[in-house]
């Protein structure tokens, strides 16, 4: 069974933000975000995983987990999340703050964007544009 990561991206306010600093980094090599621990369900994680990063208080976007690296710095052992270069926008889904990764259980994971888009397109009966921080906030009480 498939696990997934959810992480906040610190310093960035947009999905946009974060796909153009990602693309600079592409430049010098694989994304690979840096961890102090290891996951211990990586068999889980790395059967088809993702990173659901959490911009401005919502799960906004994933990325699949490649690979993880055993890195090593003056300070010891670190776990490299190699991360897929394709930025995946998701329902928005409100999460609070913590440090460091935790697990997200694949049934609890938002779906994506281009999921939920095509469904709309096959439903005749719609309500209409909705932002998606409305939308995030109408699923958050129950009303989605």
């Amino acid at each position: 069974m498939t696990v997934h990561l959810i992480k906040i991206s610190v310093g960035i306010s947009s999905v946009e933000q974060l796909r153009s600093t990602q693309q600079r980094r592409l430049i010098a090599g694989p994304l690979c975000s840096i961890t102090k621990q290891r996951p211990k369900r990586e068999v889980e994680l790395l059967a088809g995983g993702s990173l659901y990063w959490i911009i401005k208080g919502h799960i906004a976007v994933r990325q699949k987990i490649v690979e993880l690296e055993r890195l090593f710095d003056h300070e010891g052992e670190k776990c490299g999340m190699i991360l897929d270069s394709e930025l995946v926008e998701t329902e928005l889904f409100k999460r609070g703050p913590h440090q460091g990764w935790r697990y997200l259980e694949a049934d609890d994971a938002p779906r994506d964007i281009r999921d939920i888009v095509v469904e709309t397109n096959e439903d005749e009966e719609t309500e209409g544009d909705m932002s998606p921080e409305m939308a995030a906030e109408l699923r958050n009480l129950g009303l989605l």
